[in-house]
């Protein structure tokens, strides 16, 4: 794609409320063992507990598994692949591989408009933007480097469905990657204006894949939660 970090200063939407009403759908589990609990989160879902919202994939994992640790987060809106501990020193080992990065993570998401280019890296440094939190925004004076590498899997009359690849893990890292790009992500509250944001019901943002060693053993091993849309 010809220049993305000339495209980062696009409109946003006014900030838009919205009602937390988690699908009550039964936990699905990918896999299991001593040491893991892999699981499908649910757009719509929180992953830990909200200031006002007490139910959230950790609260209903450890109604059924009490020793059940967290390790990471997928955005509220968000679906996909999830690992969560079942040890104190699981919980050490993934944290440490998410930290150093030695994770792999793919997504997928079906993002507005014609991508150019069959692939390519987006190389833009992310913050908090503090008055309107929880927005991020691109500053590369005070911005943190963030790196997403991408690739076109399919493209529609409006839209493009792409594979993003996270080097780094950043806050709202990939919606803010799309949004500067020039293509928001079909269904983003947060960051696409008007017929993008009602162009489809939910974030069209998905958690496909995430390879890791596992904590017993070093064994690498790849979870994959099949894309909803």
């Amino acid at each position: 794609m010809s220049s993305p970090n000339a495209s980062i200063n696009l409109d946003l939407p006014e900030r838009r409320s919205f009602d937390y009403a988690p699908p009550a759908t039964p936990l699905d589990i990918l896999h299991k063992d001593d040491d893991l609990l892999i699981v499908n989160k649910p757009s719509g879902l929180l992953s830990v507990p909200g200031r006002d919202f007490p139910d959230c994939l950790e609260a209903r994992l450890r109604a059924e598994y009490p020793e059940t640790l967290l390790v990471h987060r997928l955005d509220m809106a968000t679906s996909g692949v999830m690992v969560f501990a079942r040890n104190k020193p699981a919980q050490r080992h993934l944290g440490l591989q998410f930290e150093r990065r030695h994770t792999t993570k793919s997504y997928i998401a079906r993002v507005a408009g014609e991508v150019t280019g069959e692939s390519g890296r987006i190389t833009l440094p992310l913050i908090a933007d503090w008055p309107n939190r929880p927005r991020q925004m691109v500053s590369f004076e005070h911005g943190k480097p963030s790196v997403t590498d991408w690739e076109v899997l399919t493209r529609e009359d409006d839209a493009t469905r792409l594979a993003l690849h996270p080097i780094t893990g950043r806050s709202h890292q990939l919606r803010v990657h799309c949004w500067a790009m020039g293509h928001p992500i079909l269904g983003d509250r947060i960051y696409a204006m008007g017929e993008v944001f009602e162009a489809a019901s939910r974030l069209q943002l998905h958690a496909h894949t995430l390879g890791l060693r596992h904590p017993t053993g070093g064994e690498r091993i790849s979870f994959t939660a099949n894309c909803p849309f």
